[in-house]
């Protein structure tokens, strides 16, 4: 059986809707935390796919958090080796970093449901199955489109999507997110939500409202995705 291996940056950022479509695609499904000691010595090229979850650390805060430097160096040695691999949010932004991007603070916080803007390259890819969908967004940083990337997906304010070839999918958004109970952690964080011009309530709202639609839409994109990687490494 394949191996998809989650790389979590804290408990509460796990793949959530995402682990339906990657189960139900084959793999076995395994977790490790960057807190973990193990993580240090991780095989970065040995599971079939890798996905590289959010967090509310910058790439930037290198001195804070010293386990970003090894993993910058472990994606960029997986995709160098074209090996599969997803990054959402903080994942999308440490995978640009790992292809030599700059990742930097964005002029605003965006956090809440809204939808994205698909570019034509991402009308043809499976982030089609987003159009006119809200997702949750909860980010303030942001990255320089990577060398050779295609932008999927933006909104007013950022890039949110890239892809290089068919085994590199980075998603500075989490269509993951909409039914998972931990989002309630999420809420906890009041000072950057106000710094985004929201509030917990409406947030609340706006995740039992929108988020099941949400994460039904992002699992019929992972699915696809997660599809055509046999074609590309058989």
């Amino acid at each position: 059986m394949k191996e998809a291996l989650i790389v979590r940056h804290t408990p509460f950022e796990g793949a959530a809707g995402f682990r339906l479509p990657i189960e139900q695609a084959g793999y076995h499904f395994a977790r490790i935390n960057v807190s973990d000691p193990q993580f240090a010595t991780l095989d970065w090229l040995g599971p079939d796919l890798v996905v590289v979850m959010g967090g509310p650390m910058g790439v930037y805060e290198r001195d804070l958090y010293p386990w970003i430097d090894g993993e910058i160096t472990g994606l960029a040695l997986r995709i160098a080796a074209g090996r599969p691999t997803l990054g959402v949010c903080l994942g999308s932004q440490l995978i640009a970093a790992a292809l030599g991007s700059r990742v930097y603070p964005g002029p605003i916080k965006e956090v809440g449901f809204a939808t994205i803007a698909l570019s034509d390259a991402g009308v043809r890819s499976p982030l089609r199955h987003l159009a006119g969908v809200p997702v949750l967004h909860w980010h303030g940083d942001t990255f320089e489109l990577p060398r050779g990337a295609e932008l999927l997906a933006t909104t007013h304010a950022f890039d949110q999507a890239y892809r290089i070839g068919d085994a590199l999918l980075a998603l500075q958004f989490h269509p993951e997110m909409g039914e998972d109970p931990r989002f309630a952690e999420w809420l906890n964080d009041e000072p950057y939500i106000a710094a985004a011009g929201t509030d917990p309530a409406t947030l609340r709202a706006d995740h039992d409202r929108l988020g099941p639609a949400a994460v039904q839409a992002g699992r019929l994109m992972l699915a696809e995705w997660l599809a055509q990687l046999p074609d590309v490494y058989d």
